[in-house]
């Protein structure tokens, strides 16, 4: 059994590869498809009678090969339009909303964007129903001003 899995272990370097391929499909900072490109290298290895340790050295090798080589190239031709993108909370500010509780001065409300509620709070009362415009963040409380 196991002298005929170290005979076709090129399949289980190209699962390896495939498994990592649809990772990156979940994260898509082309981390994980480093991995797949170190498992198809490992796969042709293996395919041409390579022993096992030969064929880790290359995995290990042309993963990090790929890692320092592949995904800054990749990063910087699929963001070249997007210098300085904002992510996450930090996407929100400069966005506009509608306060759905109440904002007292010192205290805290909600305030609804695109569907989501934050929590927010003002240098000034706004009543519920104004239309407010983001400020600033904190953690996950939003700073917002009437408009």
């Amino acid at each position: 059994m196991i002298d005929y899995f170290l005979q076709n272990m090129w399949q289980a370097w190209a699962i390896v590869a495939v498994i990592c391929l649809i990772l990156e499909l979940t994260s898509g900072d082309f981390f994980i498809i480093c991995f797949s490109i170190g498992g198809i290298i490992a796969a042709i290895g293996a395919a041409i009678g390579l022993n096992i340790y030969w064929q880790l050295a290359i995995f290990a090798v042309f993963s990090l090969v790929a890692i320092f080589t592949v995904r800054p190239v990749a990063l910087r031709w699929l963001h070249k339009n997007e210098p300085n993108k904002q992510s996450n909370a930090d996407a929100l500010i400069g966005r506009k909303g509608r306060v759905t509780e109440a904002i007292k001065q010192g205290g805290s409300g909600y305030v609804q964007i695109d569907g989501d509620l934050w929590k927010a709070v003002s240098d000034s009362d706004i009543e519920e129903g104004a239309s407010v415009t983001v400020i600033g963040r904190e953690s996950t409380i939003i700073t917002v001003e009437k408009q």
